[in-house]
């Protein structure tokens, strides 16, 4: 038997209904056995004619979204998971590039026949849920129980370049051995600079998983440098052993502090990952994987200032003004690991209690009490506004009453 959301035999029961039988497959069954929850969750139908006949039953349930019906996918929506319904294809190779597939929607396929296109044993295991098994023909599990990373087929798995990096961030999510036959598959198409042909977006995916869903990101970039795959990621290839190993360290060190917000999360990764660079080598590599704009400035500015053992308020309160403070004393707590735990505690405190952990100092005048002494809108409101918060900032003005003497002799001709 497998766990799965028992809401769910409300669709498989209408399927069966029509005598189609739906299995659910891949990464959900994989978690699944490894007691890891999730709310995606692919299914395929078979003994269903075509995609109207599934997009038709699935109608009953909620709105449909079929974009992907073309290829025979149709997702729904339902009690809160995301459900991925798909008829069995077939994909063939017939240009380079990630979309020179041809891909045939074939409902006589067997489960095994259907499963052959996957990338991994582990990810080829399915749940009939008419007959209440596991669907195993190429021994998933065993592999997934022995921790082993192997290819379900050689000739299909290098005719999608994106593999090498979903088999390094599986490697190292599940902490698993790759079979030597994949190994040397993964070297050889690096080799081959097949990774060329993949967008940013999808390389960017992959990344993620790696960073986010790794206790031990390391894991994955040791086993890219393994199989010489920092020459597509320039310049990680060009760091030193030692420095590349410190990187690595490092990572490890702030996947047990995430913050549990992605992007937060993304950024400080992205910042030990690029700790040993200048600022024109991180926007190479930032740039070579994803077009985030945000992501890259914060990456550029997270690194561009460096600690300090000890700050004063007023520093506080100007580094504020630049940075996230928390997430300035996360990254350089794992950074600098040699420092004692207590500076970084210390400094935290005093954040809050400055109330200035994830913002700056609020300023005390405003634009509406310029006004106020009678001033018109000009450019000249934001000259007297940084003029007024750099004093603020510098402690020399601690409340608003000050701060309006301050503006009153500011303005005095």
């Amino acid at each position: 038997m497998l766990n799965y959301p028992v809401i769910l035999d409300e669709i498989f029961s209408a399927f069966h209904k029509k005598g189609a039988n739906a299995i659910i497959v891949g990464g959900y069954v994989r978690d699944a056995l490894l007691n890891i929850a999730s709310k995606d969750i692919d299914i395929e139908v078979y003994g269903l004619a075509s995609a109207d006949a599934l997009e038709s039953i699935l109608k009953e349930f909620g709105k449909v979204n079929s974009v992907g019906k073309s290829f025979g996918v149709c997702k729904l929506k339902f009690q809160g998971l995301d459900l991925d319904f798909s008829l069995p294809r077939e994909d063939s190779k017939i240009a380079s590039g990630h979309r020179g597939f041809e891909i045939k929607v074939n409902p006589n396929l067997t489960f095994k026949q259907a499963s052959s296109r996957r990338d991994f044993t582990i990810n080829a295991i399915g749940y009939d849920t008419l007959a209440k098994k596991i669907l195993d023909p190429f021994y998933g599990k065993e592999d997934l129980q022995n921790k082993i990373l192997k290819t379900v087929d050689a000739k299909k798995f290098t005719q999608d370049p994106l593999r090498v990096l979903r088999a390094v961030q599986f490697y190292a999510r599940f902490e698993l051995s790759i079979e030597s036959n994949l190994l040397l598959l993964c070297k050889r198409m690096i080799k081959e600079k097949l990774l060329d042909e993949l967008p940013k977006d999808r390389v960017f995916t992959e990344f993620k998983k790696l960073l986010l869903k790794s206790a031990q990101p390391s894991l994955g970039f040791s086993l890219l440098q393994k199989i010489d795959a920092l020459s597509f990621f320039t310049p990680l290839q060009r760091i030193a052993s030692k420095s590349f190993n410190t990187i690595l360290t490092s990572l490890d060190a702030l996947s047990k502090v995430k913050t549990s917000n992605d992007k937060i999360d993304l950024i400080l990764m992205f910042s030990v990952l690029c700790s040993e660079f200048t600022q024109e080598q991180t926007i190479t590599f930032i740039s070579k994987i994803t077009d985030e704009k945000e992501l890259l400035k914060q990456v550029l500015l997270l690194n561009t200032l460096s600690f300090k053992i000890s700050y004063s308020d007023v520093e506080l309160y100007k580094l504020a003004v630049k940075v996230n403070i928390e997430l300035f004393l996360i990254l350089h707590s794992v950074v600098h690991k040699e420092l004692d735990a207590e500076i970084f505690k210390d400094l935290k405190d005093r954040a809050i209690r400055l109330n200035i952990l994830n913002t700056k100092m609020k300023p005390f005048l405003q634009g509406r009490d310029l006004i106020e002494m009678g001033l018109q809108a000009s450019k000249e409101f934001s000259k007297i506004l940084d003029a007024a918060y750099d004093a603020q900032v510098n402690l020399e003005i601690k409340n608003y009453e000050e701060a309006r003497a301050w503006l009153d002799k500011y303005l005095l001709p």
